[in-house]
């Protein structure tokens, strides 16, 4: 049976952890922060498990539904006797997956960092941090209303900016760090205005209340989709702008600019962000209010649909270009984000295109585990070579067995090839995509070919082409040590598993967003297709980077204009440098600036001269004479002697 406090104790252990470290930890055992960190989240991942055992198998499923289960709710501010905002819990499938997997990834993280952080100055403080990111994470996906996931959404912002910013004495980490904190809460503003519509429409923050009397024929939904804005309702709005939050934090076209830039933090922060937290923050989003779309605004998820296949097929063509290996796997990660926003936007409520949901939330799943291991293998490399180039790697299979095979796996899963994992979520997306809208399905086959290319020209480029020790002075030095200790090797393994068997699990017979079965079914066109385009790519990846070959700069030199642009993310940063200098600095800065100077430090200014004038004038009444003071009390009391004659005559 669930209980209570071995819930609360999942997101609690964390936050603990946290402010134990941060506290204390620093000072007194900083060479033990690292298992303290590790053993909480160990703790928290055992009960996040038997939590979803006892939610999936014994108490959550009533005939062919799972049901929403609130093991907690209190008042947290109670503003009048009708308007509070409440605090509390919700399960559900969703929320139940979520807390097994950003327990079991941050815990993989915490593990791998005891070796890959080792020695680092500020270890206490990266662990801290760490701490605070995952506790921020659960709260967000256990939270039961939408004011309480705003306040975990901000606090996962905060937590991100600290991490990603961990190297606080290069100018590019804290760049990256702003950068990342500024975007998205340009996007935030998007989502806490949708917040403020959809629960002023509904009367509730609650999210089930709220789901209800958005999606039931009643008063509300009846005056939430009358009010129109520019042509809108107000139901297409307050989706949209709570969209525009979750395109922000899941790095969607074209709020997506922070994304690459992140990878400045320490490489397990990057698994721990791009694996199964942050980034999928606004594929949960969405599909926590997700009956709200489908049901009462079928064109905003036409919105989710376009936006998630732009990003996918944008940031692989990017990735294809790319020579830093974290940045490759950023974009990968942005497409593969794209993948679960687009399986969730051809969905339609109930009936077969209900399969969408399923699928979204199944990749989600997969991409946890053989994300988090592309991020992990590639921290091995880095820790190995030094380096994050490409140029500077090659034949590492040879040296780094470990690493190579899991990173391998990883491929696969990724590439969509069978029995790995990411071949059965990635079936179910297509399959959606190809039942409800054909344009949108052909774009996605395409991206998922040039996925598979992308991915095993990175995987050729580090294990194979050219001999490391050949062609890197130092590669010597690193041999001694072999590819990083067990506390790097285990969480690869352990993932390496994962990414293979975790395609098994009966995604299909679990349950859609009402709650009720889906079967799945075989078609050639999102099975045998696929798979024969993936292979396509990693044929050609090999043909072009197993070995050292011209044939690459040559295909880069015959579509140089396309391959250019690619390279510099199609110029979309210095799109917005531009926009931020020229447009939003001559249209509002230079006016604002002007009235600064000359209305708002004028008006200052001639106060300050009025005072100075005045004070000039009556400085000789301070002159510290005491027959002065005297003679000004005595005819003070004078003049209102001669006042008080005067009014009472």
């Amino acid at each position: 049976m669930l209980s209570t406090s071995l819930i609360i104790l999942i997101p609690l252990l964390p936050v603990l952890s946290f402010i134990l470290i941060a506290l204390v930890g620093r000072r007194y055992f900083p060479s033990f922060c690292g298992v303290l960190g590790t053993a909480s989240l160990l703790v928290s991942f055992i009960l996040a498990a038997t939590v979803a055992y006892d939610y999936f198998f014994l108490v959550g499923k009533i005939g062919d539904t799972y049901q929403q289960i609130i093991p907690l709710k209190f008042t947290w501010l109670q503003f009048s006797p009708s308007v509070a905002i409440d605090m509390g819990i919700l399960l559900d499938p969703i929320s139940v997956m979520m807390i097994v997997i950003v327990t079991l990834v941050s815990l993989m993280v915490h593990f791998y960092s005891l070796g890959y952080m080792k020695g680092e100055e500020r270890y206490a403080t990266y662990y801290s941090f760490l701490g605070l990111f995952t506790f921020s994470m659960l709260g967000l996906v256990l939270s039961s209303n939408i004011f309480q996931i705003y306040i975990f959404w901000e606090l996962v912002g905060v937590s991100s900016y600290l991490l990603i910013g961990f190297y606080f004495d290069r100018p590019s980490a804290v760049a990256a760090a702003k950068k990342a904190f500024i975007v998205t809460r340009f996007a935030d503003l998007g989502f806490l205005i949708g917040i403020l519509v959809l629960s002023y429409y509904a009367g509730t923050l609650d999210f089930q209340t709220l789901i209800t009397r958005l999606t039931t024929p009643t008063d509300q939904l009846h005056n939430i989709v009358s009010a129109s804005f520019l042509g809108m309702s107000a139901l297409m709005w307050g989706l949209v702008l709570v969209f525009i939050g979750g395109a922000g934090k899941s790095a969607m076209f074209p709020l997506h600019i922070w994304l690459p830039d992140a990878m400045e933090g320490p490489t397990p922060v990057s698994a721990l962000i791009h694996a199964a937290t942050m980034v999928v923050a606004g594929v949960f989003l969405v599909a926590r209010l997700f009956p709200v779309y489908a049901i009462s605004c079928p064109p905003a998820l036409d919105v989710v649909a376009w936006v998630g296949i732009v990003s996918s097929f944008l940031a692989a063509t990017i990735a294809c270009t790319q020579t830093d290996i974290k940045r490759v796997l950023a974009y990968s990660t942005m497409s593969q984000i794209g993948y679960m926003m687009f399986s969730l936007g051809v969905s339609r409520y109930g009936g077969e295109n209900g399969l969408g949901y399923m699928a979204s939330m199944f990749h989600l799943f997969t991409h946890a585990m053989f994300k988090a291991l592309l991020f992990l293998g590639a921290g091995s490399v880095i820790h190995y070579v030094h380096s994050n180039e490409m140029k500077d790697m090659g034949g590492l299979r040879k040296f780094m067995p470990v690493t190579h095979l899991t990173f391998l796996i990883a491929c696969l899963a990724i590439a969509g090839i069978p029995p790995f994992a990411g071949f059965f979520s990635k079936e179910e997306i297509l399959q959606a995509a190809f039942q409800a809208n054909k344009p949108i399905f052909f774009i996605a086959i395409i991206t998922a070919a040039i996925t598979a290319f992308y991915m095993f020209r990175l995987y050729f480029n580090i294990f194979w082409n050219k001999d490391f020790h050949a062609h890197n002075d130092d590669g010597h030095q690193d041999a001694h040590h072999g590819e990083g200790p067990g506390t790097m090797l285990i969480p690869l393994i352990i993932l390496g598993l994962l990414s293979i068997g975790a395609g098994f699990i009966p995604f299909g017979k679990l349950v859609t967003s009402d709650g009720k079965l889906l079967p799945t079914e075989f078609h050639p066109m999102f099975s045998i297709a696929p798979v024969l385009l993936a292979a396509g790519g990693i044929f050609l990846a090999m043909a072009f980077y197993k070995k050292q070959s011209a044939a690459p700069q040559r295909v880069a030199d015959g579509i140089k204009g396309i391959y250019t642009a690619a390279y510099h993310k199609f110029y979309i940063d210095e799109l917005y440098l531009f926009l931020t200098k020229k447009v939003i600095f001559n249209l509002i800065g230079c006016p604002a600036a002007w009235f600064d100077k000359n209305v708002v430090d004028g008006a200052m200014n001639l106060l300050a001269t009025i005072t100075g004038k005045i004070s000039f004038l009556i400085r000789k009444i301070q002159s510290g004479k005491l027959q002065q003071y005297t003679a000004y009390f005595f005819a003070g009391v004078i003049g209102f002697v001669l006042i008080f004659v005067y009014w009472w005559v």
